[in-house]
């Protein structure tokens, strides 16, 4: 018997313009939870910026995903799609804090992974305090780390006003996965 609640078929639903507001405050309730816990102290900012979900859902190959379950949202994702080479990325993922622990996670990916088969690589980045993030990708969904943000090696890929103002905080992981090869 698995060990998580059987919800039947976790579902992706492409988020609509009339539904991103809501989104964005899914994503930012999830994140909010995470990194006050982790951090110890109310944040005065809500995390992720919004320039930083808007510049994610507008960017080039970016696709907006409610996670579903029984016509339920549980919880969104915003992939990157690069149709070229197939290397592909996850900008934001989250599952809501009432849906949290019951495997809908794992779930997700396996869905985001059957509706783009084609992929070679997977990657994501997440910030260094998140123990359950790094659990979640390294240990169920089968990443890699291969890099390591911090002040002394800075991730170029940043804006310039985003690099390392915070210290610790602004510590990442960046993940990989390279799919197998009956995938790619």
């Amino acid at each position: 018997m698995s060990e998580y609640e059987d919800f039947g078929t976790v579902k992706l639903q492409k988020a609509n313009a009339n539904s991103f507001s809501e989104f964005k405050v899914a994503l930012q309730s999830s994140f909010r939870v995470a990194a006050e816990a982790d951090l110890g102290h109310p944040l005065e900012e809500p995390i992720p910026s919004d320039e930083d979900i808007e510049r994610s859902v507008k960017g080039e190959g970016a696709v907006t995903y409610w996670i579903m379950v029984n016509d339920q949202r549980v919880g969104g994702a915003v992939v990157v799609i690069d149709e070229t080479s197939n290397r592909n990325s996850l900008s934001f993922f989250f599952i809501s804090t009432d849906w949290q622990s019951r495997g809908l996670g794992l779930q997700a990916w396996k869905a985001i992974e059957r509706e783009y088969p084609s992929t070679k690589t997977w990657e994501t980045v997440t910030p260094y305090f998140e123990k359950r993030n790094i659990h979640f990708y390294v240990n169920r969904c089968g990443f890699k780390i291969i890099e390591f943000y911090n002040k002394f090696h800075p991730d170029l890929n940043q804006r310039g006003d985003q690099v390392h103002q915070g210290g610790e905080e602004d510590e990442m992981f960046r993940f990989m996965k390279v799919m197998e090869a009956e995938n790619t």
